[in-house]
């Protein structure tokens, strides 16, 4: 096994997103786009407004984003939450501090692409690819963070952003704090993180190109359970591949071979 083998296991469904309203988001249609261009998931207006599901959108006045699997729809997500969630910020926001654990949040679009291999670009092939890696990243140690409980193992490929990156150390500040087991994965390039976390360092490949955020509840079978996982891989310079699961028996999975093997 190795990170990769978890990526090429992850599926590649003929995925489309659809923006269905009257138009009035047609910039947002833009850089919705911009953030899917590497992954071949094409986002386009669309007037069917069967797509929709009334019950589950609350706000019928503003443009939907619909994701189509094989043409049917499977999730759904009005533009101004994904334009709060990811569209309007950028990555500073995370490094810096500026958005807390608790302002981290997961449209359903989002959260519906689960289990499907992505290819995403970092800045300055792209302005908005990698931004989504790193929404995923933070939901998953809000996941951690709220069940109170579980294990967390975070790469970071080098060790000094979590002395470096304000906001980064700002979160596992509070994982600190938390009844959570905090391991922290990253090639040990100066000085050693001052947090009471287990630290595992290394030079090989996984270490140095690896990038992984997996939570692993205590009771998995509980009814409010959240395990959660990314795993990606810089296939090249600033070019990702990755994907998320919150499958639990994968996720453990995950969890296992990061244990054991790195």
């Amino acid at each position: 096994m190795s990170l990769r083998s978890f990526i090429e296991s992850a599926g590649s469904p003929d995925h489309a997103i659809a923006i269905v309203g009257d138009g009035s988001a047609d910039p947002l249609t833009g850089m919705l786009a911009e953030t899917f261009d590497e992954s071949s998931i094409a986002v386009e207006p669309e007037s069917r407004s069967d797509l929709l599901d009334p019950e589950t959108i609350d706000d019928t006045d503003a443009d939907v984003a619909v994701l189509l699997e094989d043409g049917s729809p499977v999730a759904a997500s009005p533009m101004p939450e994904l334009y709060e969630s990811i569209l309007a910020i950028n990555s500073d926001l995370f490094v810096t501090g500026a958005r807390g654990l608790e302002e981290v949040d997961l449209p359903d679009l989002l959260a519906n692409l689960d289990e499907t291999r992505l290819r995403l670009r970092g800045y300055p092939l792209a302005h908005k690819e990698k931004l989504l890696l790193i929404v995923i990243s933070r939901y998953v140690e809000r996941q951690a963070w709220a069940a109170d409980s579980g294990t967390l193992r975070s790469s970071f490929q080098t060790l000094t952003r979590l002395n470096d990156e304000v906001g980064t150390r700002k979160v596992y500040e509070r994982l600190e704090d938390a009844p959570v087991e905090v391991h922290v994965y990253g090639v040990a390039d100066g000085k050693r993180p001052d947090l009471d976390v287990a630290v595992h360092t290394g030079e090989d490949p996984e270490y140095r190109k690896g990038w992984f955020v997996v939570h692993r509840p205590a009771d998995p079978t509980a009814p409010d359970a959240t395990p959660a996982a990314l795993v990606c891989y810089e296939a090249e310079p600033r070019i990702w591949d990755g994907f998320w699961t919150f499958d639990r028996e994968r996720v453990a999975a995950i969890d296992d071979y990061v244990a054991t093997e790195l």
